[in-house]
């Protein structure tokens, strides 16, 4: 049988990017986020939440050595999700049940991180962490703080809720980019140790249940491709193949019986072949569906394809905010219904819009067609971007499409939503999984198959393909002029593929190409340098009338930024501004904004009254990327805005 995956991408030893916006957002995750996040991780952030991360790996590495000398170790409850000195006894674990993960996060990105640059500090540091990590595995292979510290008896009795089989996801992922960044195998023979008991606990001879929050399904395929440990792909395919099958294993482990639409919070209410919506929890599903579609790559299995082709038209036609954020409520930071896409009540999970770009870049293996890398880009230059603080030291958790701030602080509905960025979460996902992303940015430009090289995001580097070398030059974010020098080619038959970005009415280059998939294919014979001008101009963009929050409005776009209204540039009451459409959008290089004629409403100081036109004055309009958003202090902003003709 033919393989269904088409390309695959250029890991990050073969690109290194050199791209004048990119260098420094990269530079920046390096210089500051990691190091910030570092000390959040160790507690020594003054008036941020507390982490408890190391600390639980220090103490399960002392239940350890008691447990090795034969000593009695104390057991404390595992029944809630959040543990502090309010709730649960100094000595055990403490934060979210999940709090390993944060680290493995972090140890993630300084892998991709040191595999740009080394960095001797840096690699000290997380070697150290390293350490603490291994001390605390357990001689079978277990590694979970919480149920090494607390109790040992309830290891994997509680798979629905508990995330042991999603901190082993992140250690895996974390483990094999520590070792491709430097070469030490140390945080990926614990993770295979783990995986190893996985595999012997999971399977139709013994337990058949899966992950409550998945990512062990790609990590598991993620160690299969580094190891060529079979098993490993074995159990990623089971845990898929398992989920949602009736009697439903979340119902064996409470002792109930339902029919299983209590589980689509976790998507499991029914098997992943067969669905076809995106529903539940969003980061959890686009982790899911991630998985997917790399098993269906590896396993030929068309029906699983088809699954994660229907599930992702589900999220991009119905379910995608215009700034590539998903899960519009906070209400299981899930997935709403078709069309429900609030912008003030809007939660849209940084981690989740980060978990949508690796379902992207999958599905794009799978299908040469440039929709995935357009929505990879939107969700990569807006949502991920704005989820992050210009100097790196305070971060977005949820982010809104229009934040009024004394709405923020008196409605609970909108408590979710805040107006200024977090120094740090105790349910710290986020800032983690931002870095650990951008680090590896360079694996999301490139994906190649026999004779075509896939030319995906449009960012300045230079990279070794199969087939040739490439120096893409690029301006894309300013002017949308590229260039691709490519030498050293290794066939007769080489083709680059452009991407059109979907907002291009009209691109030029100076080679012949054709079109197909909004891909611009180019023959390529010799050593060449190919220039594009791709078209990249302010839009007014209108959202369909089914969005009822966004009838009447649109947003302001310019390449592939969304851009915003802030306060600061344009005063109180956003609500009362109009956008005059007869005047032109003016993009003001110094600077990036975008300036626009438009009017405001004089202020109705009664509540109600007898219809008549509103009063209002001419004012000029500041739009900002919607990226940099929030970082000039606690004011109002808004994406949307009214269209007067």
């Amino acid at each position: 049988m033919d393989s269904i995956k088409l390309s695959h991408h250029l890991k990050s030893n073969k690109v290194k990017i050199d791209d004048g916006f990119w260098n420094k957002i990269i530079s920046l995750v390096q210089r500051e986020v990691i190091p910030y996040q570092y000390k959040a991780l160790c507690d020594k952030v003054e008036g941020a939440e507390k982490s408890h991360s190391i600390e639980n790996f220090i103490k399960a590495a002392k239940i350890k050595s008691v447990i090795e000398a034969g000593g009695q170790v104390p057991v404390y409850p595992v029944d809630k999700w959040f543990y502090d000195e309010q709730n649960s006894d100094s000595n055990a674990f403490k934060g979210w049940v999940f709090q390993d993960s944060d680290v493995y996060k972090w140890l993630e990105a300084v892998g991709y991180s040191l595999s740009i640059k080394q960095n001797d500090n840096l690699k000290k540091k997380a070697d150290e962490i390293i350490e603490a990590v291994c001390s605390a595995q357990l001689e079978n292979g277990y590694l979970d703080t919480l149920y090494i510290i607390n109790d040992r008896s309830k290891i994997f009795t509680n798979l629905k809720d508990f995330h042991e089989l999603y901190c082993f996801g992140h250690l895996a992922e974390a483990a094999v980019a520590y070792y491709n960044g430097t070469g030490e195998k140390r945080l990926l023979e614990a993770a295979c140790k783990f995986a190893d008991l996985i595999c012997e606990t999971f399977n139709e001879s013994n337990l058949k249940g899966y992950p409550g929050h998945e990512i062990a399904e790609l990590a598991l395929i993620k160690l299969y491709r580094e190891t060529g440990k079979k098993q490993y792909l074995d159990t990623a395919e089971f845990f898929i193949t398992q989920r949602g099958k009736a009697p439903y294993y979340y119902d064996i482990e409470t002792g109930r019986s339902t029919d299983g639409r209590d589980y689509i919070y976790n998507q499991a209410h029914k098997e992943p072949r067969l669905q076809d919506e995106a529903v539940g929890h969003a980061v959890r599903g686009v982790y899911l569906y991630t998985g997917m579609a790399e098993l269906a790559g590896e396993i030929n299995n068309d029906e699983l394809l088809s699954a994660c082709k229907k599930i992702w038209n589900n999220i991009v036609t119905k379910k995608l905010y215009i700034t590539g954020g998903i899960g519009s409520t906070a209400d299981g930071e899930a997935f709403s219904f078709d069309y429900d896409l609030p912008n003030d009540l809007a939660y849209c999970e940084t981690c989740a819009s980060v978990g949508l770009i690796f379902f992207a870049r999958s599905m794009n293996e799978l299908d040469s067609n440039s929709v995935y890398a357009d929505i990879a880009e939107k969700a990569l230059y807006n949502c991920v971007l704005a989820g992050m603080a210009e100097d790196g030291k305070s971060f977005f958790y949820v982010n809104p499409l229009e934040v009024l701030p004394e709405a923020s602080r008196r409605d609970s509905r909108k408590k979710h939503v805040k107006p200024v960025r977090q120094k740090w979460f105790s349910c710290a996902c986020c800032p983690p999984n931002l870095a650990r992303l951008i680090c590896s940015l360079s694996e999301y430009i490139y994906t190649e198959n026999d004779n075509t090289v896939f030319i995906n995001q449009l960012i300045g580097n230079y990279a070794e393909a199969d087939k040739c070398s490439l120096h893409l030059k690029s301006d894309y974010t300013k002017s949308g002029h590229i260039d691709i020098e490519i030498t050293n080619i290794k066939t007769d038959k080489l083709k680059i593929a452009v991407r059109m970005p979907n907002y291009c009415e009209n691109a030029k280059a100076n080679m012949c190409y054709s079109y197909a998939d909004g891909y611009m294919y180019f023959d390529i014979t010799e050593e060449c340098i190919i220039t594009v001008d791709f078209e990249i101009k302010p839009q007014i963009i209108k959202c369909s009338n089914r969005v009822r929050e966004n009838c009447g409005k649109v947003a302001v776009t310019r390449g592939p930024f969304v851009y915003a209204l802030e306060e600061v540039d344009n005063g109180s009451n956003l609500q009362m501004l109009t956008l005059d459409a007869e005047k032109p959008l003016i993009y003001n290089e110094a600077n990036g904004t975008i300036t626009a004629s438009g009017y405001r409403e004089a202020p109705d100081e009664e509540l109600y009254k007898a219809y008549s036109p509103a009063s209002k004055e001419k004012t000029d309009l500041t739009f900002i990327p919607y990226c940099k958003w929030g970082n000039r202090g606690e004011n109002e902003m808004e994406v949307y805005i009214r269209l007067e003709k």
